[in-house]
């Protein structure tokens, strides 16, 4: 069998599988887009802390030049485009090329304390928290 054999038919499985999966991509669409969409966004997680919110992006591949990072009022996005490299890929399961994420700051967020580093294919974005905001009580819910 040869290699340009091997290629095509690794080509079509995706298609296949698009089509296989076609009718429960509306179930886990809550963004409009489509599950292929959801799977090329990067993965984020959020960390509270006593005294800042730390945000943690997937973003293997990139570069620190790649991002642009903007407040506008109590909306923080976060966004990343590079130009794609020509190249033939045999399995590609991850592509962030292009993105954009938006999050809601909570209240007590110093915006112009924002700090954004990135390093191994993570983004970690450190958000300092207000004074007042830090000293908040936290309450404990007991589950009934």
């Amino acid at each position: 069998m040869a290699t340009k054999d091997v290629m095509r038919r690794g080509e079509a499985l995706p298609s296949l599988f698009q089509d296989f999966f076609k009718p429960w991509d509306r179930w886990f669409d809550s963004n409009g887009g489509s599950l292929s969409q959801m799977l090329t966004m990067p993965a984020v997680n959020i960390v509270e802390k006593q005294d800042h919110f730390d945000i943690f992006l997937a973003v293997p591949g990139m570069k620190k030049d790649d991002f642009s990072i903007d407040v506008e009022g109590n909306l923080l996005t976060i966004s990343a485009e590079r130009e794609e490299k020509d190249e033939r890929h045999t399995r590609r399961e991850f592509n962030y090329t292009s993105f954009s994420r938006s999050f809601t700051l909570p209240e007590g967020v110093v915006k112009d304390r924002i700090d954004a580093s990135y390093e191994n294919g993570l983004l970690k974005l450190m958000l300092p928290k207000t004074e007042e905001a830090k000293k908040a009580p936290s309450k404990h819910i007991p589950v009934k």
